[in-house]
């Protein structure tokens, strides 16, 4: 006989009511939708586990696409222990008794797969204290982050994992999983077409949320009834979208609003504005786009132009709608009126590329400080000038790593306030040049 004698009994039509996204929880990898990336026949995770060399990972990306569920399965088809923490609920104390669990555990021979959700939680300390055991082998981390692991987590941990990115589930993906809940139900959806393409946009990429609404539907449908756009958001209590990706949905509109803005137009600017408002369109969504606009269109043609797109978004922080509402078609028409350049946003295109393919080179020894004697020794900070004792405050030196050599990447146009700063670039240019002859 197994299990516990004095545990009581769960009835079986309890059991069986599971939420029913834990019900439809994927069993294998191969079962797992939307991150095919990583999870399909060709996938990362798939080549990892076939391979044998299975490391540590950071997951990221948004809510309901699976990083809990992933991690599970990759330690049962690697045949690795599993053990799960919340950097929300754990503290120092906790991961010691998981570090020390996992080490009594590979004495006996068999690996652990430590899954931390939240890992960005932690804070730099306790980071650091996954450094040692996951360099000798105790655990394979896995660490699941919503946000940029570039800025949240310590450069040491990133360079000890391997960042795999899921992606959120697109309508096919979320599609397919509404299928499989009808499979597990034995009966369809009780939604129209229009409905129910309503509802997986309400999900907005998350498998989880759209297997709850779909869970919602089938508790407050009565017999033979079928719910159109209205009765869906009237039962769930959210408002459908007007519109959708297939006629002047949400990414046509903000497509629309972007190019009127970069096309110096402000009238049709604000028409498509109006819609997505009037679509129901979540204003810091809008607010959002209006800053990519700011740095991606306008830039330093007019500096000013970044400043009052988010003293908008604060506006409407502050005052929330219908009144917020105004300040972002403000920003809106700054933009349009603005002078356009996309000088910096195509710098920053060829800069990145250029750290890309030049990999990590050490800049020139004499822009490097030497706060120590072993530094002075070794000839960091010779030859520096500093640029305020120099004549027009510009000592004209190269700061490029010596391997690569002087490049430009920044070339601003004849526009707005750029102009200027063609004026002052032109002018240090011709101050290089004299002060610094090849």
């Amino acid at each position: 006989m197994s299990g516990d004698l004095f545990a009581p009994r769960i009835p079986e039509a309890v059991a069986n009511r599971r939420p029913l996204a834990d019900r439809l929880r994927p069993t294998s990898l191969a079962e797992v939708t939307g991150q095919s990336h990583l999870t399909g026949e060709d996938g990362v995770l798939r080549r990892m586990i076939a391979s044998g060399s299975l490391g540590s990972m950071i997951f990221w990306g948004p809510p309901g696409t699976g990083k809990t569920t992933v991690a599970r399965l990759l330690s049962g088809e690697a045949g690795l222990a599993f053990e799960q923490i919340s950097a929300i609920f754990s503290g120092v104390a906790d991961l010691k008794k998981v570090f020390e669990t996992a080490r009594l555990r590979r004495h006996d021979g068999r690996q652990t797969l430590l899954f931390v959700d939240e890992i960005h939680r932690f804070n730099r300390a306790q980071q650091d204290s996954f450094l040692p055991v996951m360099e000798d082998g105790t655990v394979i981390l896995v660490g699941a982050t919503t946000e940029n692991p570039s800025f949240e987590l310590n450069a040491a941990l990133l360079s000890r994992a391997r960042v795999l990115t899921f992606r959120s589930h697109d309508e096919e993906s979320l599609s397919e999983l509404l299928l499989r809940a009808e499979q597990a139900e034995g009966k369809p959806l009780p939604l129209d077409d229009s409905a129910r393409g309503a509802l997986l946009r309400m999900a907005d990429g998350d498998g989880r949320a759209v297997l709850t609404l779909a869970e919602e539907v089938w508790r407050a449908a009565r017999a033979n009834e079928i719910f159109d756009v209205d009765g869906l958001s009237a039962i769930v209590q959210r408002r459908a979208p007007v519109y959708d990706k297939s006629q002047d949905g949400h990414y046509n509109l903000i497509s629309a609003l972007h190019k009127s803005v970069r096309g110096s137009d402000p009238d049709a600017a604000l028409y498509y504005l109006c819609r997505m408002f009037d679509a129901g369109e979540d204003p810091l969504y809008i607010g959002r786009r209006l800053v990519r606009m700011a740095v991606e269109d306008i830039g330093l043609a007019d500096p000013q132009a970044l400043v009052v797109c988010n003293a908008a978004k604060d506006a409407y922080d502050y005052l929330g709608s219908p009144e917020g509402e105004l300040a972002l078609a403000q920003a809106c028409v700054y933009l349009a009126t603005a002078p356009k350049s996309n000088g910096v946003y195509t710098a920053y295109k060829a800069a990145m590329r250029a750290a890309k393919e030049h990999g990590s080179l050490v800049p020139p020894k004499h822009i490097l400080n030497a706060p120590t004697k072993l530094m002075k020794g070794e000839g960091y900070g010779d030859g520096y000038r500093y640029d305020h004792d120099e004549p027009d405050a510009f000592s004209g030196q190269d700061y490029f790593p010596e391997k690569m050599g002087r490049v430009t990447f920044y070339d601003p146009p004849e526009r707005g306030f750029e102009r200027e700063i063609r004026k002052r670039l032109d002018w240090w240019d011709k101050l290089r040049r004299e002060r610094n002859p090849r």
